[in-house]
């Protein structure tokens, strides 16, 4: 067996164990926590999901909710946001220059 692949394996069984949640099911999964059709524990079964874990996305939730009522808009930048931004910067630094020159 070539080194390593025994490492390989072991990444492999954690990825194809761990879920990836998009931010809808997430949204969704705590609504219906909230609703109280079924407890916390057995929602998190059916799901397959730790309980602190929704907890956390719960707090997560109630933080967001409470920071965009209270008019604190501010957010994460896009990549393509960013890369814009730094073009535009390169942009004006040109045309300082050149004024300077």
């Amino acid at each position: 067996m070539p080194e390593g692949s025994a490492e390989k394996h072991v990444k492999d069984g954690r990825c194809k164990t761990r879920r990836e949640f998009s931010a809808e099911e997430k949204i969704r999964i705590v609504l219906e926590g909230m609703r109280g059709e079924y407890s916390i524990a057995e929602l998190c079964r059916r799901e397959g999901l730790a309980q602190r874990l929704y907890y956390i996305w719960w707090e997560e939730f109630l933080e967001a909710g409470n920071k965009r009522l209270s008019g604190d808009t501010e957010r994460q930048a896009t990549s393509g946001e960013v890369t814009g931004l730094k073009r535009e910067m390169c942009d004006l630094k040109e045309v300082v220059a050149d004024l300077t020159l």
